[in-house]
């Protein structure tokens, strides 16, 4: 229960930064990649802002010998860059430059209604459900 509640926790703090931040806006995050006469530097601000606050932790969670509310932590141990690695960043940049979104604040819009917002997360559910049985079927 704990760890439920601290994952509210720290989504709805992620979910506000993003709103306060702007980053829920897509025109902000596409005003960023176009490098025209429109270029706005938020985004570089924001996650400046996000690697200078997150670093301290990471370095003091990776110190201790354990996580708080688990049994281990949850480490990807690979370091490989293969096919499908590059293959799925390809994906997720090309969506993001497409819809202005990523998922976490494509969810967080998800609460404005609004009809591009909903086929976005429409869009990114089906993608991760193909992925999922893609996966699955590879693994056989």
């Amino acid at each position: 229960m704990k760890a439920l509640a601290t994952s509210l926790f720290c989504g709805f703090i992620f979910g506000l930064g993003l709103i306060i931040s702007g980053m829920s806006n897509p025109a902000r995050v596409l005003n960023f990649l176009d490098w025209s006469s429109n270029w706005d530097a938020t985004l570089a601000f924001v996650m400046g802002g996000a690697i200078a606050i997150a670093a301290p932790g990471i370095y003091w969670v990776r110190k201790r010998q354990g996580p708080v509310f688990t049994d281990k932590f949850d480490i990807p141990s690979s370091t490989k860059i293969d096919t499908k690695l590059v293959l799925g960043a390809a994906i997720f940049g090309i969506g993001w430059g497409i819809g202005g979104f990523c998922p976490g604040p494509g969810v967080v819009a998800l609460a404005t209604l609004q009809p591009d917002v909903v086929l976005f997360v429409v869009a990114m559910l089906a993608g991760m459900l193909a992925q999922h049985w893609l996966k699955s079927k590879s693994s056989t």
